[in-house]
C-alpha cells in the first residue's frame, strides 16, 4: 500500500462520557480513516448552526435533532468543549458535520475559473504544484453540475444526459491558485469493460500518486438508497488513507415511491450508518443540490480551510 507524507497525520475522534471535558482529535493512525490533514486552533469562526432540518421540515415547524459531538468532523488541532453543545453547534456548517475554523478565510469564493487540460495519465496532469480537489462519483451522480455550481458558470464543465461522458482527468484552475479536478465516473454498466477498467486504474493511480491532492470529494446520490459500489469506493479510499469528504448530491429531490419513499436526509443517514462501523473517525460530509445551490458556500468554505492549512504546512 502506497502512502505519502501529505496524508498524515490522521484524525481520531474519541467520544467522551464526561460533559466537562473536551473532545480532542489525536494523531494516531487508524484502521480506516477519511480525515484530511487539517489543523485549526480552538478559536473558530461562526458559520450557520448544526441544525440539519430540511426546508420542508422547517416550514412545518419541525427541527431535526442536533448532531452528537462524536459524529462531528473536528479538524486536528481544534478542541471542542463537550459541555457546551450550543457553542459547538454555532461552529458547524449548515447541512454538514464540519466544524469551521479560521483557515476558512476571505478567499473561499470563486472569482474566476478556467479549463486547463485533460489528461489520460496522472503523469500528464499539471505540474505546477498548486493544491487540488478531486470530484469523483458514480456516473450520473452530478459531478459536472456540482462543479458548474461551485464556480457559478453554467457550462464550464459540460454536462450530458449520457452517463460516462467524462473519460479523462480534467483540471480546472480556480482563482489562478488552485484546481478543481473532474474525474471519470464509475459504475456505468453500458460502458465497455476495458474502458471501465482503464478509468478505474488511472483514477486510483492518481489518488495514490498525486502529491498536491488535498482531498477527494466523493459524490453520493442522496435521492436514492445507498449503493454498494459507493460504499466500496468509500472503503477503498479509507483503506488507502486518501483524505476524503462525502458530498451528497440531489438533496433537493423529495421522496418518491420508486426510490423507496425515502427523503434525501434519510438516505444520507443510512449511508453514514453503513460506513460508520468501518471508520473510527467521523468522515466530513455535506448535503448539496446543484439545482438550488444548497451546500455551495459550505463546500467552498471547507475547501478554503483545507487548502490554506495545506499551503501552510
Amino acid at each position: 500500500m502506497l502512502l505519502h507524507h501529505r496524508l498524515l497525520p490522521r484524525l481520531l475522534l474519541v467520544p467522551s462520557t464526561h460533559t466537562s471535558t473536551t473532545l480532542r482529535p489525536s494523531r494516531l493512525p487508524l484502521r480506516l480513516s477519511l480525515s484530511p490533514r487539517f489543523s485549526a486552533p480552538s478559536h473558530l469562526a461562526a458559520p450557520q448552526t448544526v441544525d440539519q432540518s430540511d426546508d420542508e421540515g422547517a416550514s412545518q415547524g419541525k427541527v431535526q435533532a442536533k448532531l452528537p459531538l462524536d459524529r462531528l468532523f473536528v479538524p486536528p488541532g481544534a478542541t471542542v468543549d463537550t459541555g457546551d453543545q450550543d457553542a459547538v453547534s454555532a461552529r458547524v456548517l449548515k447541512g454538514s458535520n464540519i466544524v469551521l475554523g479560521p483557515y476558512a478565510r476571505g478567499d473561499a469564493q470563486v472569482v474566476n475559473a478556467d479549463f486547463v487540460k485533460s489528461s489520460v495519465r496522472p503523469d500528464d496532469c499539471p505540474r505546477d504544484g498548486l493544491p487540488e480537489f478531486a470530484l469523483v462519483g458514480r456516473s450520473n451522480v452530478g459531478k459536472s453540475s456540482l462543479l458548474n455550481s461551485l464556480v457559478r458558470r453554467k457550462r464550464l464543465a459540460l454536462t450530458s444526459k449520457k452517463p460516462g461522458k467524462t473519460q479523462c482527468i480534467n483540471h480546472f484552475k480556480v482563482n489562478d491558485s488552485w484546481y478543481l479536478v473532474d474525474l471519470p465516473g464509475y459504475g456505468y454498466a453500458s460502458a465497455p469493460q476495458e474502458a471501465r477498467t482503464n478509468w478505474d486504474e488511472f483514477t486510483r493511480n492518481y489518488f495514490l500518486s498525486r502529491e498536491n491532492l488535498v482531498s477527494v470529494f466523493l459524490l453520493i446520490d442522496a435521492s436514492i438508497p445507498a449503493k454498494k459500489i459507493d460504499l466500496d469506493y468509500a472503503s477503498w479510499l479509507g483503506q488507502n488513507k486518501v483524505p476524503m469528504t462525502l458530498v451528497f448530491t440531489k438533496c433537493d429531490k423529495r421522496k418518491k415511491k420508486k426510490n423507496g419513499g425515502r427523503r434525501p436526509e434519510e438516505n444520507v443517514e443510512t449511508f453514514q450508518s453503513l460506513i460508520r462501523e468501518y471508520f473510527e473517525a467521523a468522515p466530513p460530509w455535506i448535503m448539496t443540490s446543484s439545482v438550488t445551490n444548497q451546500g455551495r458556500d459550505e463546500i467552498l468554505l471547507h475547501m478554503s480551510q483545507l487548502r490554506n492549512y495545506w499551503l501552510k504546512h
